[in-house]
């Protein structure tokens, strides 16, 4: 389910329960079926909001437990990780490629086909001669 749809999902939700409150507090009920006059009828008391609250409570809990699992796969904050890095490759044809991968400041060149990775050689930072 997209995201979009989720959100249009939680707001319906939310205008519904809003809409359901309301037609209830238009409604009075009178014990026993017996009507009686409006003039014995006390004073309403002010609405309770505890259907309200708890439905706003768990659509909340439900929402941070979606961020949470949704942010559970991204590396946590402040840390970088990012020790290792593929600095060159090329084809060799056939879905064979050579590498040159960096990994906390050394380098290595990886032979990678299909069913497998080997690594050919360390690589040293050398200046070249002229």
């Amino acid at each position: 389910m997209s995201r979009t749809v989720r959100i249009a999902f939680v707001w319906a939700a939310l205008v519904t329960c809003f809409a359901a409150r309301a037609a209830d507090d238009n409604k009075v009920i009178y014990p026993g079926g017996a009507a009686s006059s409006p003039s014995a009828i006390a004073a309403p008391a002010a609405p309770s909001l505890g259907n309200m609250t708890l439905v706003l409570g768990v659509a909340l809990a439900a929402v941070g437990a979606w961020f949470v699992w949704r942010g559970r796969r991204s590396a946590p904050l402040g840390r970088d990780n990012n020790h290792l890095t593929v600095g060159e490759s090329r084809s060799l044809g056939n879905r064979q490629f050579l590498v040159v991968a960096t990994y906390e400041d050394k380098k290595f060149l990886l032979g990678v086909c299909p069913g497998r990775i080997d690594m050919l050689a360390p690589l040293h930072d050398e200046k070249p001669r002229t």
